[in-house]
Parts: C-alpha cells; sequence; structure tokens
C-alpha cells in the first residue's frame, strides 16, 4: 500500500465585521477568518494562523476569536503538530499566531515580509516576534511533495496561494483572499474562459495568475474570509 493522500481541513479562527467603508456595497459585512490544514505524510502545514489583537485593531473591527488551541483541536491536531506554516499575506488577521510558531519554517514572499515591516500594514509584534524563521520566497516554491505555494498578487502585492495535488490526481486550491468570495472568483474564471473563447466585447481580465489557476482544473478552492467552496460543477 502507498502512503496516505493529503487530506485538507478547514481552521475556524472567528469572526470580524468589516465597517461599511471597506466593502464594495457601503454596508458592514460579517466575515468569518479561515485557515486550513493540510494533513501531509510528511508533516502538517498550517495556512495562516488567525487574528492577532490590538485595542485599536479591535474596536474597529469587533472580532470574536476563536483561540489557537481550540481552532486546531477542532481537526485533531495541537500547535506541536504543525511542521510548517504559510501565510497568504501578513495583515492581522492572517498571521496573528505567528508568534506561536517559533523555530518552524513561515513561507511567505519576500516582497510580503518587506511590506509587513512598513509602518500601518499590519501589526509588527506578530511579524517579528523573537525566534520566528521565515523562509522567504520570490515566486513558486514546493514546501512540500506536491504542496506548491504559488503567487497570486491582488489584494497585497506579495500574496500568495497554495496548490495542493493529491495522489488521486485532484487539485485543491487553497486561495487565501485572492478573491473575497467564491462568486468572485467563478467570475474571474469566467472571464478567462470568455477571452479564451474569443468573446468578441470587451470584458473585465483578472489577473495573469488567474488563467495558471483555472488550468489547472481544480475539483475546490477554499477561500480565507468565505464559507462557500468554489467547484467546478
Amino acid at each position: 500500500m502507498g502512503s496516505p493522500d493529503v487530506v485538507v481541513r478547514r481552521v475556524d479562527f472567528g469572526y470580524f465585521v468589516r465597517p461599511g467603508a471597506e466593502t464594495e456595497r457601503g454596508i458592514d459585512r460579517v466575515q468569518p477568518v479561515l485557515g486550513y490544514l493540510v494533513d501531509h505524510p510528511d508533516g502538517a502545514l498550517l495556512l495562516d494562523t488567525g487574528m492577532g489583537s490590538h485595542p485599536e485593531v479591535d474596536d474597529h473591527y469587533q472580532p470574536r476569536r476563536i483561540g489557537l488551541a481550540a481552532a486546531l483541536r477542532s481537526v485533531g491536531k495541537s500547535a506541536d503538530d504543525i511542521a510548517a506554516v504559510v501565510n497568504c499575506h501578513l495583515h492581522f488577521d492572517h498571521c496573528g499566531n505567528n508568534p506561536a510558531f517559533r523555530a518552524r519554517p513561515i513561507f511567505v514572499q519576500a516582497a510580503e515580509l518587506a511590506a509587513a515591516r512598513e509602518q500601518n500594514y499590519t501589526l509588527p509584534e506578530l511579524v517579528d516576534a523573537p525566534g520566528l524563521v521565515y523562509e522567504e520566497l520570490a515566486g513558486d516554491a514546493e514546501v512540500l511533495n506536491g504542496i506548491t505555494v504559488v503567487p497570486t498578487p491582488g489584494h497585497t502585492a506579495g500574496h500568495q496561494s497554495v496548490v495542493v495535488h493529491r495522489r488521486d490526481g485532484t487539485v485543491i486550491v487553497l486561495a487565501g483572499q485572492s478573491h473575497e468570495t467564491a462568486s468572485d472568483y467563478s467570475a474571474d474564471a469566467l472571464a478567462v474562459q470568455a477571452s479564451d473563447d474569443g468573446h468578441a466585447r470587451p470584458i473585465p481580465m483578472p489577473p495573469a495568475w488567474m488563467k495558471r489557476l483555472r488550468d489547472l482544473d481544480p475539483r475546490r478552492v477554499y477561500f480565507a474570509h468565505d464559507h462557500a467552496v468554489w467547484t467546478p460543477d
């Protein structure tokens, strides 16, 4: 018998309220904060670590957190089980528990880490806590066998997503905040299809990396702020 296949599990870190001034419709929106546990034969990888805390952040977003221990316990893990971390980007709601993962590789695009060290980008104590070990990337990187980090800039210049190639041949994309919702992803995927079809009318063109994700033919695409899952069916 071969080694077991990769399993992806959603990790619920709670939610926050995004003020209407920051939403497309101008209306307050409650958004989940979701990470993903990639249970791989060579070790467990965690995409994003939950929300950080700061009085001004808490006043602005009114977060309701699920702590790291409880969040990981819900998927049968503890912090000690995590071999490596990937942050899709380094805003406070994606790297909040990075300080709990000292001496383990944290994969991040170099451009993202540089931006996070500028003023007013994130909570600096989350990024440069003692003992954190960043693996700075400049593009694609295979972080475990069949698990690849790919740049998907847009929400931030250094945003990245995780592509999971399973032994059964299927592909899963952990898109992070490349898109706010599964519907947004669907619209971009359809725009790529329309372009491929040579559609005569002008159509909105998504970033070039969207065609790359579409061409991977993923069976499921998961998001950081949407419980909905994109599927091709």
